[in-house]
C-alpha cells in the first residue's frame, strides 16, 4: 500500500506538467494571434518602418547641408553681380570716337 500515495502523487505531478505545457501552448497561440492582428492593424494604418524613416531623415539632413551651401553660393554670386552692375560701363560714343580717329 505504500505504493498507492506515491503513484497518486506521480499522476498528479504528470497532470500538472501536462496542464502547464498546455497553458504555455495556449499562451504562445494567443501571442501569435495578437501579433498577427497588431501587424495587420499597423499595415492598414500605412505607418512607416523605422529603416525607411531613418533613410529619409538622413536624406533630409544631407539636403539641408546642400541647401545651406547653395544659399552661400547664391549670396556670393549676387554680391558679384551687384559689383559688376555698379561698375561704370564704357559708353558707345567714347568707344566709337576712338575707332574713328
Amino acid at each position: 500500500m505504500t505504493q498507492g500515495p506515491n503513484r497518486l502523487f506521480d499522476e498528479f505531478a504528470k497532470l500538472m506538467t501536462d496542464a502547464a505545457g498546455a497553458a504555455q501552448g495556449l499562451r504562445r497561440e494567443a501571442e501569435t494571434a495578437f501579433r498577427v492582428q497588431a501587424e495587420r492593424f499597423l499595415t492598414d494604418m500605412d505607418l512607416v518602418k523605422r529603416e525607411e524613416f531613418d533613410a529619409v531623415k538622413e536624406m533630409a539632413s544631407i539636403a539641408r547641408v546642400e541647401n545651406e551651401a547653395l544659399k552661400v553660393e547664391i549670396e556670393s554670386l549676387n554680391k558679384r553681380l551687384a559689383t559688376l552692375e555698379n561698375k561704370p560701363k564704357p559708353s558707345r560714343r567714347a568707344s566709337s570716337a576712338k575707332k574713328s580717329t
